[in-house]
Order: C-alpha cells, then sequence, then structure tokens
C-alpha cells in the first residue's frame, strides 16, 4: 500500500490493459480467508482477511447487562463495538473511539438483530468486539461479514448469517469490492449487506453519483458478489466442526489402540 493524500490521487483508477490498480478485473473480489474459534477465552470468535484489511471479531454472552438500566424485560439486546487500531492507517489515529467509529458500530449492529433471536435472552446482553488491525477499504463490510461468523461461532441461535459487500463505480464504470484507494477516489460508493433467511439488504449506504439504472445493476452485482462471500462464511463454518470430528475420531482410536494393547 502506498500512503496517498487527497491530491495525489493517481487521475485514472484503471491499467492501461483495462485492469483495476491491483490487477483485478471489474467485478473480481480481492483474495478472502476466514476463519472461526480463533480467541479462546470468548464465546465466539473469527478472523478475517480480505484484501489488505485484518479484522477480528469477538463474541460475550448472553451475560448481565451493565448498565443495568439499558436492559430489556422482554429482550435481549446486542452492543457493537467496532475499533480501529491506532497502526491500522497510515496516519496513527486516535485510541480513544471516533465519531466514524462509533457509527460503523451502530450500522454492524442494525445489520446483524434481525438474524438474532433476542427475545430469548429477555435481560441480557451479546457484546460483539471488533478490531480492525489493517485497514484498505470496506472495513464497514468485512466487519459485518466476520462478526456474523462470530456470532455463529457463539452457538446463538440465528435466522442466517450475514454478509456484506461495497461496489461502486470507478472512472465511468460499475465495479464490485472497492479498495481503499477506489473507494477515496472513485465516483461511488455503495455497501450492502443481506441476510439470507429473507434474501433482503439489512444495509444500504450510498455516497456518490451515479443513475438510476447503474444503481439498479450495482444492487444485482451486489448480489451475486455477496453468494460467494457467503459460500466462504459456510465454508469456515463447516471447516471448524470437521476439524473437530477428526480430532473426536483420531482421539476414538487413539483410545481404541490404549484398550487393546491393555
Amino acid at each position: 500500500m502506498t500512503l496517498l493524500i487527497k491530491d495525489e490521487y493517481p487521475e485514472k483508477l484503471f491499467r492501461e490493459d483495462g485492469k483495476r490498480l491491483d490487477g483485478r478485473d471489474l467485478f473480481e473480489l480481492r483474495p478472502i480467508k476466514m476463519e472461526v474459534g480463533v480467541i479462546d477465552n470468548a464465546d465466539g470468535s473469527a478472523y478475517i482477511e480480505w484484501g489488505n484489511n485484518k479484522i477480528y471479531a469477538a463474541v460475550y454472552g448472553p451475560r448481565e447487562v451493565h448498565p443495568h438500566h439499558l436492559a430489556k424485560p422482554d429482550r435481549g439486546i446486542l452492543r457493537v463495538f467496532y475499533r480501529m487500531s491506532t497502526f491500522s492507517v497510515f496516519e496513527r489515529k486516535r485510541p480513544a473511539p471516533g465519531r466514524r467509529e462509533k457509527e460503523i458500530s451502530m450500522i454492524i449492529g442494525e445489520c446483524l438483530e434481525p438474524v438474532l433471536f433476542l427475545e430469548l435472552y429477555p435481560g441480557t446482553s451479546f457484546e460483539v468486539f471488533i478490531q480492525v488491525i489493517d485497514a484498505d477499504g470496506g472495513t464497514r463490510c468485512a466487519s459485518t461479514t466476520v462478526a456474523s461468523l462470530a456470532l455463529a461461532d457463539a452457538g446463538i441461535p440465528m435466522r442466517s448469517l450475514v454478509t456484506a459487500v461495497a461496489v461502486g463505480k470507478i472512472d465511468g464504470k460499475l465495479i464490485v469490492d472497492l479498495s481503499g484507494i477506489e473507494d477515496k477516489a472513485g465516483e461511488a460508493d455503495l455497501p450492502c449487506a443481506m441476510t439470507w433467511f429473507n434474501n433482503e439488504f439489512s444495509l444500504l449506504q450510498f455516497d456518490g453519483d451515479m443513475t438510476l439504472e447503474e444503481y439498479n445493476e450495482c444492487l444485482d452485482l451486489a448480489t451475486e458478489a455477496l453468494k460467494k462471500i457467503y459460500d466462504l462464511q459456510k465454508d469456515a463454518l463447516k471447516r471448524k466442526y470437521i476439524d473437530i470430528q477428526e480430532r473426536i475420531s483420531q482421539q476414538n482410536e487413539k483410545n481404541n489402540q490404549e484398550r487393546g494393547e491393555e
């Protein structure tokens, strides 16, 4: 990554061969790696590498609400804390959470709440802590995606996972999964999140300039990209339980061998 200020953004966001600056095609996702169960002390956890983004999510709950006046007698509450490490961006940020972090925390919480059966846990809270270790565009989408995985890893009843991605427009062309420089220097940015139990968007934020036709096409592009990311989420969860099953089988085989030797 290269540090750029606004006046130093490249004039063109496509290479001469028609590829984007990072070598991707228009509708190609950045490389994505997901893993669950990465923090032993959490009730559920997950890690995602999405391009140059590196983000952890940890879930705790259900547990007692503090302060007590925030508790609801008829349902549980979800609290999300999105934080960027001081070293996650080029210009060191202040350790205290800023307005943007508080806003994104609220947005992620609103994306996740529809899939949770909070009515099963009256008077309690679930807390999701998201820590961005390295940031390069699309952190709210990557954070929503990894937080959903962490909730599933915690065994919390859910209607479905939540998946998010940003689509947009640069140099007059629609693209999928904006990088940091594309987000800052492009013409439009449209983060989207989908809840799969009803196939509806739980997040739509728009910043920039595009026609209605381009907007509708962006939603179609986002839907196709979200399906691919959703498959990666499911694969990450399956891998954990396949690993558990294999360890149990190996332990049982070892125990049987020891009994046979006796």
